[in-house]
């Protein structure tokens, strides 16, 4: 199949080109940018020698016209206006923004502050949270591919979620990326001097991924409360930690909860429960598009702690894009992300 990259120069499509150079069954077709047109090795170097493709300008019916499968890297606002361009054509859409993953628009207006996609262009989207969502994925034309927060709090709590076992009110989720998040943009926020020995909080209930978790809660449990998110930089470049706070509905033991989320995820391959005792580094997933999850539940206080990892720019993006593209088209979902992460 062929498949175009739009919004190559950022992170997130860097690594689309990683994964997608070894694929299968993908082959990447075109690649393409608002930058000016110049070989991809300019703005990526190290793939000298092994992938030295030119950038092209965005022409929308010339990339529907010679490609089947279009992934757009680009950010919010942008990702939007060409994701209605190409929903009325005749190729498939991996959005990795956040411009289609709200179904209510004024949400969007009022987190991401800009104004939000036609209904017609959202009613196509599906919501690819790959390990809930899979049969939806597989007759999708459009996927609104989660964000990297959404994906490792998401999968945490799904299997507790959507068997109704969560008291309302007390969800609690502290999560912490590498600044590569952040995407490559400078700024001073993501400077060596600001970040270097240093631990920060930001967007304190304000981070726009909020409703995109809450979104899905209210669908495995309608009679869910808002979540209290917090969000931090670590000094390191890749990874994502959610730690989760919940109450229980009623006891349970840490082992029950661990056979609950080992037979909810035993036929998802890149979902890894953690035994008992066992919890979960951002290291251990580095560069994979794997997602480590392990469980303790507090006799003492009635709480369970769920601690999630994954690698923002994979599962929390280009490797979760993948791997539902990979659905979308009766592809192993495994296809071009079966490697070993990366440690130490």
């Amino acid at each position: 199949m062929k498949v175009a990259v739009i919004g190559t120069t950022g992170y997130g499509g860097g690594e689309l080109i990683r994964i997608l150079h070894n694929h299968p069954v993908f082959n990447i077709h075109s690649i393409h940018s608002s930058r000016d047109e110049m070989p991809i090795t300019d703005e990526f170097p190290h793939l000298g020698n092994i992938f030295e493709d030119s950038l092209k300008k965005i022409d929308t019916d010339a990339i529907a016209e010679e490609a089947d499968l279009v992934f757009l890297a680009t950010p919010s606002g942008v990702s939007g206006k060409l994701a209605e361009e190409f929903s009325v054509k005749d190729i498939q859409v991996v959005d990795l923004s956040g411009d289609l993953r709200l179904t209510n628009p004024d949400d969007y207006q009022n987190w991401y502050k800009h104004t939000p996609v036609k209904s017609e262009t959202l009613s196509q989207a599906v919501y690819g949270l790959s390990e809930w969502n899979r049969e939806e994925i597989k007759q999708a034309k459009v996927i609104a591919n989660p964000g990297c927060y959404p994906t490792a709090t998401l999968l945490g709590l799904g299997p507790v979620a959507a068997e109704g076992f969560l008291d309302p009110a007390n969800i609690i989720i502290d999560a912490k990326s590498g600044v590569s998040g952040a995407g490559k943009s400078l700024s001073r926020t993501t400077a060596f001097s600001e970040m270097n020995d240093n631990f920060k909080i930001y967007k304190v209930n304000e981070h726009q991924h909020i409703p995109e978790i809450e979104q899905q809660l209210f669908k495995w449990d309608g009679g869910l409360s808002p979540v209290t998110f917090s969000t931090h930089l670590l000094p390191i470049t890749r990874g994502i930690m959610a730690t989760i706070y919940v109450k229980l509905k009623k006891e349970a033991r840490t082992s029950e909860v661990i056979e609950l989320y080992r037979e909810t995820y035993k036929n998802h391959p890149f979902v890894r429960v953690r035994k008992e005792g066992q919890f979960p580094g951002v290291k251990e997933v580095c560069g994979s598009n794997y997602c480590d999850i392990g469980v303790h539940a507090d006799q003492r206080t009635g709480r369970l702690t769920i601690v999630s990892v994954i690698d923002n720019l994979m599962k929390g993006a280009a490797g979760q894009a993948v791997q539902n593209a990979n659905l979308m088209n009766g592809i192993n979902e495994k296809a071009g992300l079966d490697f070993i992460p990366m440690y130490p």
